[in-house]
């Protein structure tokens, strides 16, 4: 067992975080990806694209997200503080969440190609109502997650 969700951020320290990523120049290899209950959408940042075609094609996607998921929790994710991989805590997101109507689990890397002082690793949870947001920070955030669901 691990803590998977311990590491929260707003929404607009997420948001400014990758802005600053996208604007400062440096060069990052990428991928944005969404997982919803009848869908999943991947972002790759190719070498021929640009940080804004990159930048816009994720905006588009949060805002459909946001249509019907209101409801954000942000985590980031870091290698200095030794935390599991971003595919785990994302498998996790996924499997803990499925109970939720309509939820979207995101999963968005910036990673330099020069050094990984700028990395950015963020996984958005996303729910249609504040009820399912606080009940799963209650019962997930900062505490140890089981790796296979209790009966």
């Amino acid at each position: 067992m691990a803590v998977f969700f311990r590491n929260s951020i707003t929404e607009a320290t997420a948001f400014e975080m990758i802005e600053e990523r996208l604007s400062s120049g440096n060069d990052f290899d990428g991928y944005f990806n969404v997982y919803g209950t009848d869908d999943e959408l991947t972002v790759s940042w190719t070498p021929a694209m640009s940080s804004a075609e990159f930048k816009e094609q994720v905006t588009d996607a949060l805002r459909s997200i946001w249509q019907t998921a209101h409801f954000w929790l942000v985590y980031q994710r870091s290698d200095s503080r030794n935390d599991l991989g971003i595919n785990e805590i994302r498998n996790a997101a996924i499997r803990l969440s499925g109970s939720y109507l309509e939820t979207a689990v995101v999963t968005l890397c910036l990673l330099g190609r020069i050094d990984n002082k700028n990395d950015l690793e963020l996984i958005f949870l996303c729910f249609r109502e504040e009820t399912e947001r606080r009940n799963f920070r209650v019962r997930y955030e900062g505490k140890f997650v089981p790796d296979a669901p209790q009966g």
